[in-house]
């Protein structure tokens, strides 16, 4: 997974402010906590933005174990759901990190930052089909379910991206993103490491952090549309920010469509125009516009090499049409594809018909084969700012409130956040204040899903089976 660890150098691998490591530095501190890993069944990772959820996945990694991966801004609910379901051994965290009561008795083993005379990381590497990560959903149509993702689809899917992007460890990739999903660590980490390049993160995403970088040395970055958005805003208000962003090599923009607007607007300023993929965390990456390609707004180009896509009816027809009009359902298989939920054969059966992995998501083919994503199949899943968000979670959690009798909640087109997260609330008495509400779902899930509107109502519109009519709310 990791060649350059193996050989070490003194290339610059992390840079995370004024802290750096070096691949040799970095091999060194991977064989170290490999060696206290080794033999145990899958570690969690309090995966805050530092180098120190770097090293802890690449030692995990080195010593064959999966790494969970916790989001440190996790709600009690999620935590507890979590750590029952996938049973981790250890905790690695910070040594810093102000960790929840939540993770009180589960051991923590430190996190080598300083290196020492340990073995060099190892050529032999495990079992292409072992476990690389438990990555948890966001809980659309329930608790998360964990994604177990084999080192086979990160090591295939990551070498595909290196191709269509033209990758190389010549490159210096800049981003903002947190550690705990497939964007920003497994992509945005492990691919660079694998490709034997340099990250710069930049702790958390500004515009002019990010334009400092590719005024240096930075010749990549990646953000999610929200980051593109106030990118594209900033470069209008100032030129030199909007030349330092142009200087770039490639912008690649994930997690949800980029709007057409936000395309045109860092075009106009910066002569850039943005690569967009599009993937999910059972399946890695599945489709990209190349580094060479026609980097046209609202399509994520072809799937990427060793990736099969095609598009179905409701009946799961395949549809052969590449007009741009035909909406399919997208399924996908190839070596990308993950192993399975964990503990959930249940919902694997579900998301798998011979083999192909049914998306929900739905889309259009252009006569040249790129994909042009519309929407999903489900009505539940909103995506703010670069998350995907269920709607469901969020919904039980109002409904523990005593002031909520009735809830549904939805997104709305949002400037900023792609969408924003509204929340339709029958109070069981006097209305409650909606900050009280929004911090409500934040204690209990996460802050980012919290809803950023509350609208009160009397009743909510239902149809002849009760089920809530959120069409007519949005309409």
């Amino acid at each position: 997974m990791f060649p350059h660890l193996v050989t070490g150098n003194d290339r610059e691998a992390l840079r995370f402010g004024e802290h750096t490591l070096t691949y040799g530095e970095l091999s060194l501190l991977a064989a170290r906590l490999a060696d206290d890993l080794r033999g145990r069944t899958r570690v969690a990772v309090w995966a805050t933005n530092t180098m120190d959820t770097c090293v802890a996945v690449v030692g995990a990694l080195v010593a064959g174990v999966p790494v969970v991966p916790v989001n440190p801004k996790v709600g009690e609910r999620e935590l507890t759901h979590i750590l029952t379901d996938s049973s981790p051994d250890l905790l690695l965290a910070a040594s810093d990190a102000e960790l929840p009561p939540g993770l009180a008795a589960l051991p923590r083993l430190p996190i080598p930052l300083t290196p020492s005379d340990a073995t060099p990381v190892p050529s032999v590497a495990p079992s292409q089909e072992t476990p690389a990560f438990v990555v948890y959903t966001s809980g659309t149509t329930g608790p998360p379910k964990g994604v177990v993702l084999p080192r086979r689809a990160v090591t295939s899917n990551l070498d595909a991206l290196a191709e269509v992007w033209e990758w190389t460890g010549e490159d210096v990739l800049v981003h903002g993103l947190p550690l705990f999903h497939v964007h920003g660590l497994i992509v945005g980490v492990v691919g660079v490491l694998r490709r034997g390049g340099t990250l710069h993160h930049l702790g958390r995403f500004s515009s002019r952090a990010a334009a400092a970088e590719l005024a240096g040395e930075a010749t990549m970055m990646f953000g999610v549309p929200t980051m593109y958005h106030r990118l594209a805003l900033d470069c209008e208000a100032d030129p030199a920010l909007a030349r330092a962003i142009g200087g770039a090599r490639l912008l690649v923009s994930g997690s949800a469509a980029l709007p057409a607007t936000d395309h045109e607007r860092l075009a106009a300023t910066t002569g850039q125009r943005v690569v967009e993929r599009y993937g999910m965390t059972e399946t890695l990456m599945n489709c990209s516009v190349r580094a060479s390609g026609d980097r046209r707004p609202g399509a994520v180009g072809p799937p990427l090499p060793g990736v099969s896509l095609r598009l179905v009816d409701d009946a799961g027809e395949v549809l052969a049409a590449q007009d741009g009009e035909t909406v399919g359902e997208i399924e996908v298989r190839g070596e990308n594809l993950f192993l399975g939920y964990l503990n959930r054969q249940d919902a694997t059966d579900a998301v798998l018909r011979d083999g192909w992995f049914r998306t929900g998501d739905m889309a259009v083919r252009d006569q040249d084969g790129y994909v042009r994503i519309v929407g999903r199949r489900a009505t539940d899943l909103i995506k703010s700012g670069g998350y995907k968000i269920g709607a469901g979670e969020i919904e039980n959690a109002l409904l523990e409130h005593p002031s909520v009798a009735e809830v549904a909640v939805t997104g709305e087109p949002d400037e900023d956040l792609g969408e924003r997260i509204v929340a339709w609330v029958v109070p069981s008495g006097e209305a409650p204040d909606p900050a009280e509400l929004a911090d409500h779902v934040a204690r209990l899930l996460a802050p980012h899903k919290r809803p950023r509107v509350v609208r009160f109502m009397e009743s909510l519109p239902r149809n002849e089976m009760g089920k809530i009519l959120k069409r007519a709310l949005n309409g």
